[in-house]
Order: C-alpha cells, then structure tokens, then sequence
C-alpha cells in the first residue's frame, strides 16, 4: 500500500517533469540546445552553465531601480523566449534572472520557452506570441500585455521594467 501511495505522489512530478528541459542538436552550430518549455534547472547542465552562471554572477543590477518596481512586479506574469543559441539570450536572460531573484519573484509566474532559430517550438508554444527576435520579455497583468523588452533593453534591464511595470 505504501508503494502505491509513493507512486501515485511521484508519478504526476515525473510525468510533468518529462515534458520541460528537451534537448535537441541545433543543426547550424551541431551542439545542443534546448526546445520547448524549460525552467532555470535546464541551465545547470554544463552545455549552458558557463555562460548563464557567468552572466548571472557579474550582472550588478541596479538595486535603485529594482526597488521601485519590485513590489508591483508581483502581481505580473512574464513569459520569456529565448533561443539557447542565441548571443543576446545568453546575455539577458541570466541577467534578468538576476534581478527576478533580487526581488524575490514568485517562479509560478514565469514561463521559459527556449525556441530554435526559426523561432518555433515543435508544440507551437509561440505561434500566437508574435515574436520576432529573441529574447523576448513578455509582461502581462490580469491576462492582458503590459509590455515587452525584445532582444535588447532601450535602457537597461531594470529602467526598462520600471516604465514597463510602474507606468
């Protein structure tokens, strides 16, 4: 009976755990990448570790302006596509990270899609997201965009959030 039970308990997390984090060789570079819905766990494999780490521990974010969005940032759900390939995805996104952690940022309302070079996923995760370059910081608030950072911020990473989320 306890087996049944430990089964039932981890059968739904192994499940769920299949469909994130997917590696496929990009054909251009024949290297890995990854495709699909990911999360930050995906970023610890070495094939991605040196360059995320590196950014995510160099990156001073500007606390000064974290502080005067952070607290609204919460009640915000952001999806990011980024393609693993990518120069300004191996830049941006560990440094967003960095801020996201600075604020404390609830996981939950984060979506990580990791897209080849054409920009698709082979489940059509960002078909209706309009995405043209990468990465791209999607913001939403009661289920409507609010704002978008798309490849490079026009500022930095925080000023950007700050008109973005403040307003």
């Amino acid at each position: 009976m306890k087996r049944l039970i430990f089964l039932l308990l981890i059968l739904p997390a192994v499940i769920c755990a299949q469909g994130k984090n997917k590696l496929v060789t990009d054909e251009k570079s024949d290297k890995p990448m990854l495709i699909g819905l990911c999360d930050r766990t995906a970023f610890a494999d070495s094939n991605f570790s040196w360059w995320f780490n590196s950014e995510y521990d160099y990156y001073p974010a500007d606390s000064v302006a974290v502080v005067r969005f952070s607290k609204r940032l919460q009640d915000v759900k952001i999806t990011i596509v980024m393609g693993t390939w990518c120069s300004d995805s191996r830049r941006e996104v560990p440094r967003f990270y960095r801020i996201l952690d600075q604020v404390g940022f609830n996981t939950q309302n984060l979506t990580l899609i990791c897209v080849d070079r054409n920009k698709t996923t082979p489940d059509n995760l960002v078909e209706k997201l309009d995405i043209k370059l990468v990465p791209t910081f999607i913001f939403s608030k009661d289920d409507k965009e609010i704002g978008r950072i798309v490849e490079t911020p026009k500022q930095t990473l925080e000023m950007d959030l700050v008109k973005i989320i403040v307003q």
